[in-house]
């Protein structure tokens, strides 16, 4: 009888750190003890260099106190004489974003960011506070949120101006619980939209929170806009392929998702005999070769126009094989299961997941709105719901 003996692997991964230059440096000296400079023939050591290593430090945050002062000036020379003017002027008072609050602009800068963009929930930026030794409460830094946000409304068209002046627009919703909205039960669904376009060398992002998840958020956001929008095949979209003007693009990511659930679901339940290569195998491989061509593009860093060409020489003809093998294989295939489900989303959908070779522009998956999101998401885990 054979034992094989267990053979164990270790691998050292070795990350090396590039400490940009222009950190600020802080030198620290060692030097050897006084009595060690003097060799033993009772002549004096000579420095002929030095051995540097750079060790990467955090300072952590302090809390500090600006002080305005507004100087005041008079005229001696005219103390009780009546005069139209004032006798006294002093320096005008700066202009704040909150004009009444202790906050300075980096401060509430530093709370919605470390909230919204690091998911840090303001109970537990009241425990930081604490430990720098400033008691600042729940209520105080909510309201300071509020009211910063009501300041950036001008901001906030503008940035829905951007979007709409680019060709493409990305849009994706995600669900979030919303308390004490009025007419609305607590258990009810709220979802944060997600809009991203404007240049494609500098995209704008923009969230907007709606209580419903209707395609009419879309409409309304679009307003007159002409141009690309891509998204996933929720239902509610269907309205953007009807509205004038707008070219409505689907997303590979999701097509592909269905049959990757196809896999799972086979490898939950197959034995451990190695199984030969399934449908939905060959689906993922038309996928994985389009895929590839967007490697290609990318790697010979291609304009739009050149990847128009590329897509028209060589993903053309692996969409038009797919669609072949979609159609045949539709008819055998139970349209109940996993992989009767994928096959009708590729087709139901056709139209809009080959829009993307059109337009150089145009990316075969809405993943741009899709991690634009995420960092959403993950806050969404920490803060539960809001009010």
């Amino acid at each position: 009888m054979k034992t094989k003996n267990p053979t164990y692997k270790i691998y050292m991964l070795i990350f090396l750190i590039t400490i940009p230059p222009d950190l600020p440096r802080v030198d620290v000296i060692h030097d050897i003890p006084e009595e060690e400079k003097q060799c033993d023939c009772g002549v004096e050591l000579s420095c002929i260099g030095q051995d540097v290593s750079e060790k990467l430090d955090y300072v952590p945050a302090k809390l500090r106190v600006i002080r305005h002062i507004r100087l005041k000036y008079a005229c001696k020379n005219c103390e009780g004489v009546e005069n139209e003017g004032p006798t006294v002027k002093i320096a005008p008072v700066p202009v704040r974003l909150l004009p009444k609050s202790i906050a300075t602009e980096v401060l509430i800068a530093h709370l919605i960011v470390s909230k919204f963009a690091d998911g840090l929930p303001l109970y537990r930026q009241q425990k930081i506070f604490g430990r720098l030794g400033i008691e600042l409460s729940r209520a105080t830094m909510a309201n300071w949120v509020v009211k910063a946000s009501q300041q950036c409304r001008a901001m906030i068209e503008h940035l829905q101006e951007e979007i709409r002046s680019g060709p493409l627009i990305n849009v994706d919703e995600t669900s979030y619980q919303v308390l004490n909205e009025p007419d609305r039960r607590n258990t009810s669904k709220s979802y944060m939209w997600v809009f991203k376009g404007g240049q494609e060398n500098s995209p704008a992002l923009l969230y907007q929170y709606h209580p419903t998840r209707s395609g009419d958020v879309a409409l309304n956001f679009l307003g007159d806009y002409q141009g690309y929008v891509q998204s996933d095949a929720f239902s509610g979209y269907e309205c953007l392929s009807g509205k004038k003007g707008i070219t409505h693009v689907g997303c590979w990511a999701h097509a592909r998702r269905y049959f990757v659930d196809v896999i799972k679901a086979k490898k939950k339940n197959r034995s451990k005999r190695i199984q030969p290569k399934s449908l939905a195998d060959e689906a993922l491989f038309f996928i994985s070769r389009l895929y590839q061509i967007e490697h290609e593009s990318k790697a010979n860093n291609l304009d739009p126009q050149g990847i128009h060409q590329l897509r028209q020489e060589k993903s053309k003809p692996v969409l038009d094989d797919f669609k072949n093998w979609l159609d045949a294989k539709q008819p055998i295939t139970p349209p109940k299961g996993l992989l009767g489900k994928a096959i009708g989303y590729a087709l139901n959908h056709w139209g809009k997941l080959i829009v993307y070779i059109e337009d150089g522009r145009l990316s075969p998956d809405n993943n741009a709105a899709e991690n634009a999101i995420r960092p959403f998401v993950v806050g969404r885990k920490n803060w539960l719901f809001a009010g």
